[in-house]
């Protein structure tokens, strides 16, 4: 059975797509946490412990691995952005990515294909304009963090090995992720729409998600950029309605944007009032096919436990 590395395994997406995997492959986790870890995902994974930074151990399980997926990277949501958190958001990210290079460069017999993990952050805050994965990089912290882990991941091509850079958008499931933090204030009827609602939000399924990872992992001649985003973003007003039509609850606030700053500071204007809206152009011209185009499709199958 060929194997996959994963890093960031335990996270919201890389705990999903372990146990997509662990049907076909023998997936290898990677985690600082290896108590942790094996007790989130040890029934269907080989967790070994790593430190994010060096090449370390783990650098056996490489050599000769089908694929790496490189999940791994500070949470952006958990607390403000000040100086601290900025530089741990941008070292966690380039720390794992220069790590991997490093053991790719080492080990004799080289994965097939490297998965990169970006986000569609890239794009910065564009406006009604549609992007696709030809649009050039916007401005703004996030932007600058993509922007720098793809540069790094340019090498793994010089190595001999595929590379594959997905640009996520916002990944809708069950158990974690953005989906459960902002459904919580409609259980108490206070549900609504962050500053104008008109900034758009580029999602995905985790359904999708995961499908599209595997889908680019087991196709040979794709390589390169892809956002991993449904074909059809929504305004955020339309999103926050259709949560509360799936929720049976009103979509009647309006939280505006300076009491968003004062609470998240800089992430509220990045991640709550700006958005992008991002066409998974190259993943469609593939073939991929997704199960959950619709916004009000993808969040009844969520919270039917159905995703």
């Amino acid at each position: 059975m060929e194997s996959v590395v994963i890093t960031g395994a335990t996270g919201f997406i890389g705990s999903a797509l372990c146990k997509e995997l662990c049907q076909d492959y023998k997936v290898i986790a990677l985690s600082r946490d290896v108590r942790r870890a094996s007790q989130l995902i040890g029934e269907f994974t080989e967790v070994l412990e790593w430190d994010g930074r060096t090449t370390g151990t783990w650098i056996r399980r490489a050599d000769g691995a089908f694929a790496v997926i490189n999940l791994a990277g500070d949470n952006l949501a958990s607390g403000k952005w000040n100086q601290y958190k900025k530089a741990g958001i941008l070292h966690s990210r380039l720390d794992t990515t220069r790590a991997i290079i490093a053991a790719i460069k080492q080990v004799d017999k080289k994965p097939s294909v490297v998965i990169q993990s970006s986000a569609v952050g890239y794009y910065g805050s564009s406006g009604l304009e549609k992007l696709n994965e030809q649009s050039p990089p916007g401005k703004g912290f996030l932007a600058d963090v993509c922007r720098k882990v793809e540069i790094c991941t340019e090498q793994i091509e010089n190595l001999g090995v595929r590379p594959v850079v997905i640009r996520t958008g916002v990944v809708l499931g069950s158990g974690g992720g953005a989906l459960q933090k902002l459904a919580g204030a409609y259980k108490f009827f206070l549900g609504g729409h962050p500053g104008s609602g008109k900034q758009w939000f580029s999602w995905i399924s985790m359904h999708d998600m995961v499908a599209a990872i595997r889908f680019l992992i087991e196709n040979e001649n794709q390589k390169g950029v892809f956002n991993l985003t449904s074909p059809k973003p929504v305004t955020m007003k339309k999103f926050c309605k259709s949560l509360g039509r799936v929720l049976h609850r009103p979509s009647l606030f309006r939280v505006p944007g300076f009491i968003l700053r004062l609470k998240f500071g800089e992430m509220a204007d990045e991640m709550l009032l700006s958005g992008q809206r991002v066409i998974p152009e190259r993943l469609l011209d593939a073939g991929f096919r997704f199960e959950y185009p619709e916004i009000e499709q993808a969040l009844k199958a969520v919270f039917s436990r159905k995703e």
